[in-house]
């Protein structure tokens, strides 16, 4: 849902029979749900009874949140003031439902979510004796909408390594709730879990990571249903779900060995490529990190510039088959001005060279989402869980441990 308020063309309901009454502070439906009976009143006349002295369940339902700014972030909860409830739709302005169960007396219906800020919502009710009435109310818009960006992209294929991904635009005070309504399915059942991390941005950012790589194949969903969860004063309102889809493709990883100076690709767990390149200059911020990073993105030919990583002036010039592996800036990319360094040291500004047909090939076969396996001592340390996707440079039982819920 937009945070703007959703204005629909209302349409009167065929043979609406009751106008809207308000009856202790609550929106009541007057009598509109009474089921047909065809021969009631001629029964009724013909007994002699008095006016009012048999009458029929007085079947009105009430619904406790009204009008034009009733509070988000509660359940809808809708009341049959007699008789049995037997279908109750509440629907949003823009199509969206609300599920939710019928009490075990059959007097009330109540959502299994809350309702979300800046939202119009229609009411349908029936009883079991066939009555049928409508109810609306809107939802107060929010003062403050909090976003997200979520990564993979919907219906991508990507590596094994690939984690689903989650920036705020703004801080989540109750990461609990958050984390309750993101739902990952996967069809063999990955095991998986959240947690919570402090993006380079400096954003905060909840990542799903399975225990160990994808198997190729797998098909991921997640449905983020956040519209109407409050993410507290300075995050505020989700007034919206979210929903991406990605498949995990190629069984590709990719080794890099500091010490030796060589590259690898390995797919289906034999050797695709081992190529001759050059890394991180040792002993200072021009080295390269260790541990487990993941390919981000494949950027083509770009404009590298040292001061943009902090390096000062050392370079400024058009890099092809570059592939983002940091969020810092560390890259594998054609460097054929350092072939002097392939395969015999590491004598670059941070990121792994190679010869131009080398980082051609290379750019070709990877996919996103593919694990660069970093080993070696010429190093500045390990890749953060926050720089890139550094996920698996954490223990499971550590990892497990920063979702909200455990």
């Amino acid at each position: 849902m937009s945070a703007a308020r959703r204005h629909i063309r209302r349409t009167a309901p065929l043979a609406r029979p009751a106008r809207l009454t308000l009856i202790a502070g609550t929106a009541v439906l007057s009598a509109a749900l009474t089921a047909c009976s065809g021969g009631a009143a001629a029964s009724d006349a013909g007994s002699g009874h008095a006016a009012g002295t048999s009458q029929a369940p007085d079947t009105r339902i009430s619904v406790n949140l009204q009008g034009t700014s009733a509070t988000a972030g509660k359940p809808v909860k809708v009341t049959l003031a007699d008789g049995k409830l037997k279908t109750v739709k509440v629907t949003a302005a823009e199509g969206d439902a609300l599920t939710g169960r019928i009490s075990g007396d059959g007097r009330s219906w109540t959502s299994n979510r809350v309702a979300a800020p800046g939202t119009e919502y229609s009411v349908e009710a029936t009883d079991t004796k066939g009555g049928t009435d409508r109810a609306g109310f809107s939802t107060a818009e929010a003062d403050k909408v909090n976003k997200l960006t979520l990564a993979p992209g919907k219906n991508t294929t990507v590596g094994i390594a690939q984690p689903l991904s989650i920036v705020f635009d703004n801080p989540v005070k109750d990461k609990a709730a958050v984390e309750k309504a993101l739902k990952v399915s996967t069809s063999n059942d990955t095991e998986g879990s959240w947690g919570w991390l402090e993006d380079y941005s400096g954003k905060e950012r909840v990542d799903w990571r399975p225990k160990d790589y994808w198997k190729p194949g797998t098909r991921v969903t997640l449905d983020a249903d956040l519209g109407g969860i409050d993410s507290g004063t300075a995050g505020g309102w989700f007034v919206r779900d979210y929903r991406t889809t990605f498949t995990i493709g190629r069984d590709q990883v990719v080794k890099v060995d500091l010490d030796r100076h060589r590259l690898a690709l390995h797919r289906d767990g034999k050797t695709v490529m081992d190529v001759p390149m050059s890394a991180g200059t040792p002993g200072g911020q021009k080295a390269s990190w260790r541990g487990t990073a993941v390919l981000m993105a494949k950027e083509g030919t770009i404009n590298m510039r040292s001061e943009t990583v902090g390096l000062g002036d050392a370079y400024d010039k058009m890099v092809d088959s570059s592939m983002r592996l940091t969020w810092s800036g560390m890259y594998a990319h054609a460097a054929p001005w350092n072939s002097a360094y392939f395969g015999v040291a590491n004598h670059s500004s941070g990121c792994v060279g190679m010869s131009d047909a080398n980082a051609a090939e290379l750019y070709r076969k990877a996919q996103v989402g593919d694990p660069f396996e970093i080993t070696g001592a010429d190093a500045k340390g390990t890749v953060a869980e926050g720089n890139g996707y550094g996920a698996w440079n954490v223990s499971w039982s550590d990892w497990q441990a920063k979702s909200a819920l455990s």
